[in-house]
């Protein structure tokens, strides 16, 4: 049994590596989706305004528009809610940003309440798990709703414009439904089976396998996330537990990868794709007590929200101390727009320092290309208003289809984008907008960085330690069913499923401590024996279920495969 050795007392400052922060990956699966959401919800709201000659209120109903960029992974039933929620964040913070505005013009005080809102609403992202784009989008135009100037009688009619805007993307988000309603749990089952195959191909050995471990393993997760969220009962059900059956093979797979057949399960993610009949594994009654155990998970609340919210403290404190410096240090400069140094700074920050340097990389080249690339369609935009809009919405169609190969990518056309809606209200010297932009993102990811070093992340090595304990006392639980000569039906199942969901979590936990500076001890070598010794668990209840199918279906072992 190997075992790691020890961090040192203190985490020594890590060397800031630029290898692979600018590499692209695969593009998502459904990148195509959140860029056709977007020029959908945008685009009709922009064209009357634009018959009504009032572009300058553009502003407002983008608020509500951009929310469809917002949990297109999440079944439609799920969707339905956490976009209405959206919206109404939304809607809050662009309603404390005009109060702000119509109160004050001091820029010191919206600069400051600007930073508080973006901790607020970074913080929220997180603990909600909300996904792409997550606060960045939340942020930016409560940022610069704070910078156009208001009175209190205009609240209403603008907090109406991106009311409606934001009903028109709700609709919008949810339009799929009536094509492919089950699309995203059959996308989620699919990853997952994809993942477990590329384990399983490795046969559990070999260089690189751990990552294609964790990695599928975070995807089963993600599918076991996305069923349960769906109704038990009802015409939805069916469909859910002929999904489940084949998310369960793919644990299966992970736990005991030597024995499964990889073509088999990349077979069985094919067929998920468009709207065929699911696949069926055929070993029913295993999977009965597979399900029973599934079911067992729905009895299980998610912590409240408060206690999410606790250890995003540093996170918290990090954004609010970076942007609110950013805004300062670009106000000290004389930049007319110094939200756009505190949308860079909000927009850096990550799970640990190491990611968030990653980020300012990305977001520092993503800006100035961008910058570039405004130069060059100015003079295009500029020809009509028409024009302007249709650039705009190339530009935002484009900025979605590409963030999911590299953040700086998609960045690339989000710059233009908002220097051009910039000039919704009125042409603007392209000059003075480039320079501006430029120092802007310069300030915004230098300062933002530097605050993210300051504030120091410590309660990362707890719960480090915390995921640890909690990866052991699953590993026992299972460890006694297995012991029991005849497990409750589904009980084994329960624990087998709750031990593969915090080995996951505490490779997650221990990625992201590891990418912090300055913080105390890791355990790692705690966490090296916690995952040995849960993976090893993992197998035993596996190798119980195919004898269980065994002596079910009347087949030899050899013969049960996921």
């Amino acid at each position: 049994m190997s075992s790691a050795t020890p961090t040192p007392a203190t985490s020594p400052v890590r060397r800031l590596s630029l290898a692979g922060v600018l590499r692209l990956r695969r593009p998502s699966e459904i990148w195509f989706k959140p860029a056709l959401s977007s020029v959908a919800a945008v685009a009709p709201p922009n064209l009357l305004l634009l018959a009504f000659d009032r572009l300058d209120l553009a502003m407002y109903t983008m608020a509500g528009s951009l929310c469809a960029l917002y949990a297109h992974n999440r079944p439609y039933a799920v969707r339905a809610r956490t976009l209405a929620w959206v919206v109404l964040g939304m809607l809050g913070g662009v309603a404390v940003a005009l109060v702000t505005a119509s109160l004050t013009r001091d820029a010191v005080v919206l600069v400051t309440v600007g930073a508080l809102l973006a901790a607020v609403q970074k913080v929220l992202c997180d603990a909600t798990r909300i996904g792409p784009p997550g606060n960045v989008i939340l942020t930016f135009i409560s940022s610069a709703a704070l910078f156009v100037p208001q009175t209190l009688a205009q609240v209403p009619g603008h907090l109406a414009l991106a009311a409606a805007a934001g009903v028109w993307a709700w609709l919008v988000g949810m339009a799929p439904a009536l094509v492919r309603p089950h699309g995203p749990e059959r996308r989620a089952t699919a990853q997952a089976l994809n993942a477990a195959a590329a384990y399983a191909a490795t046969r559990g050995a070999g260089d690189g396998h751990a990552p294609l471990r964790a990695a599928g393993y975070a995807a089963v997760q993600a599918a076991w996330q996305t069923l349960l969220s769906l109704p038990a009962t009802g015409a939805r059900a069916a469909t859910r537990h002929a999904l489940e059956r084949l998310v369960v093979r793919a644990e299966v797979a992970l736990a005991a990868p030597a024995d499964s057949d990889p073509e088999r399960l990349r077979a069985w993610a094919h067929a998920l794709r468009g709207g065929g009949r699911i696949p069926r594994t055929g070993e029913a009654q295993a999977e009965t007590d597979e399900l029973l155990g599934a079911d067992a998970e729905l009895a299980a609340r998610p912590a409240p929200l408060w206690q999410r919210l606790g250890p995003l403290t540093p996170i918290a404190v990090r954004t609010a101390l970076g942007c609110a410096l950013a805004g300062y240090a670009s106000l000290a400069l004389g930049i007319g727009r110094p939200y756009w140094a505190l949308v860079t700074a909000a927009a850096l920050y990550q799970a640990n320092i190491t990611l968030t340097w990653s980020r300012a990389v990305q977001r520092v080249v993503g800006n100035l290309a961008g910058v570039l690339l405004f130069a060059a369609i100015a003079p295009l935009a500029h020809l009509g208003q028409v024009l302007l809009v249709l650039c705009c919405l190339a530009l935002n169609f484009g900025a979605e289809a590409l963030i999911t190969r590299n953040y700086w990518l998609g960045s690339v056309c989000v710059t233009p984008m908002a220097l051009l809606v910039t000039e919704f209200a009125g042409y603007q010297a392209p000059g003075d907008l480039m320079t501006e932009r430029a120092v802007d993102t310069l300030v915004g990811a230098l300062v933002g960085f530097l605050a993210a070093v300051v504030v120091t992340n410590r309660r990362a090595g707890n719960r480090v330690e915390q995921a640890v304990t909690a990866a052991d006392r699953a590993r026992e639980r299972t460890a006694r069913l297995l012991a029991e000569p005849d497990p409750a039906p589904g009980a084994l199942e329960a624990a087998r499923r709750g031990l593969a969901a915090a080995l996951t979590d505490l490779r997650a936990t221990a990625d992201g401590a590891a990418g912090e500076w300055w913080g105390r001890a890791l355990p790692q070598e705690r966490v090296v024996l916690a995952e040995q010794s849960g993976h090893r668990t993992l197998a035993e209840a596996v190798r119980r279920q195919a004898v269980r199918a065994d002596r079910e279906t009347g087949t030899r072992t050899e013969d049960v495969r996921p």
